[in-house]
């Protein structure tokens, strides 16, 4: 199992670019332009507050509407709700016209589309805004990220290159060595790796985000001692939500279960978080795995009255479906929608252990061929096959 989204993406939805990790500063080119979204706090929430109400009489002031739609963004990442990507969709919605919005609202906006798994339109909205307003690290970075989501390396390839070219040089060489690990290329990206994080002058959110990226390539490439040491150190540099879960669905795939239960009991119950507890619960009939279970499975229904959850939701359905609920028929079929949107190592890993698991060999089949269509390699499959 991994996560919903690459490291790299779920960066982008809670912070932004990290300018204190490049190697050369990136001058703004107006006030509007976005550096960083902070994750939501009670002030911050506040601050939202004031700014719906300054935007009721200034619905067209760019900048507040980008501010109030990066912070709902952070809080949809940190909560995994995506009625608040909604929100800020909508706050954003006096800019209808791609031609006549400005450059900051266009990637706010493509960034939303990206959380709500709409990767065409976002990739759409970040070419044309590129094509206009090429210098700009953080646009060329969310592009990258939604054509290797994809299953697009070349076309991620071109955009980690434009990030070289514009100054972005760790997060530009992150995007190459992050391609080259899915591509198989597990010694040189691996070297890539060690070398950004022989920097010391790295922030710990950076730390964190690049030892994840390297525990995610050592666990593809079969090398599970390292897997869990860069982990380790990952979480040593911060605990971040993401890399807790990452790291938890390590654990259960290892069969490490209490240990996975353990690491994330005191952390909030968000979707990802509750998903993970009623798996690693229900392997080895913890007391609350029923309740855990009995939580998830009402969300999964919830969350299924809104149009078209069930097609952003699939992989975390599928993943229930499989392990929670023992029906890997049902686990199969939500494993292929999720396909259609998303093709991250993950979603090929689900439908084909999906696919083991109801003994349907024509889809195992389909999932070796997709990843052989991409160019992806993880032995995690191999095994499978």
């Amino acid at each position: 199992m991994n996560h919903c989204t690459s490291f790299l993406m779920a960066l982008l939805i809670a912070t932004g670019l990290d300018l204190s990790a490049l190697a050369a500063p990136i001058t703004p080119t107006s006030d509007l332009q976005v550096i960083e979204t902070l994750p939501a706090s009670a002030a911050s929430r506040a601050a939202d507050r004031r700014l719906r109400q300054a935007l009721l009489g200034s619905p067209r002031d760019a900048q507040k509407a980008v501010q109030l739609a990066g912070s709902l963004m952070a809080q949809a990442h940190e909560l995994g709700d995506p009625r608040l990507a909604g929100q800020a969709m909508a706050t954003l919605q006096a800019w209808s016209e791609p031609a006549n919005a400005p450059g900051e609202v266009l990637l706010m906006q493509a960034t939303v589309l990206q959380y709500l798994h709409d990767f065409d339109a976002s990739a759409k909205l970040l070419e044309q805004l590129l094509a206009r307003e090429p210098q700009r690290p953080q646009a060329w970075l969310t592009l990258a990220t939604v054509r290797r989501v994809q299953g697009r390396y070349a076309a991620s390839d071109l955009a980690c290159a434009q990030l070289l070219e514009h100054g972005a040089a760790l997060h530009g060489a992150a995007c190459q060595a992050e391609n080259a690990a899915l591509r198989g290329e597990f010694d040189i990206a691996r070297g890539r790796f060690e070398r950004l994080l022989a920097d010391r002058r790295l922030s710990r959110g950076t730390r964190n985000w690049l030892l994840t990226s390297l525990a995610e390539l050592e666990q593809r490439a079969g090398r599970n001692e390292a897997a869990d040491a860069a982990f380790e150190a990952a979480l040593a540099a911060e605990r971040e939500t993401y890399a807790l879960t990452a790291y938890a669905d390590f654990l259960i795939d290892q069969g490490r279960e209490r240990e996975a239960l353990a690491l994330l009991r005191e952390q909030p119950r968000t979707d990802g978080v509750l998903l993970r507890l009623a798996i690693a619960g229900a392997r080895i009939k913890a007391p609350q795995a029923a309740n855990d279970a009995r939580e998830m499975r009402e969300r999964i229904a919830q969350a299924n009255l809104r149009p078209q959850a069930q097609s952003v939701h699939a992989r975390e359905q599928a993943m229930f479906a499989l392990w929670v609920d023992a029906r890997p028929q049902h686990a199969v079929a939500l494993a292929r929608t999720n396909l259609a949107q998303q093709r991250e190592p993950i979603d090929l890993l689900l439908l084909a252990r999906a696919a083991a698991a109801a003994q349907q060999p024509a889809a195992l089949q389909a999932a070796d061929q997709l990843r052989k269509e991409i160019g992806l390699h993880d032995r995690r499959m191999d095994a499978l096959l």
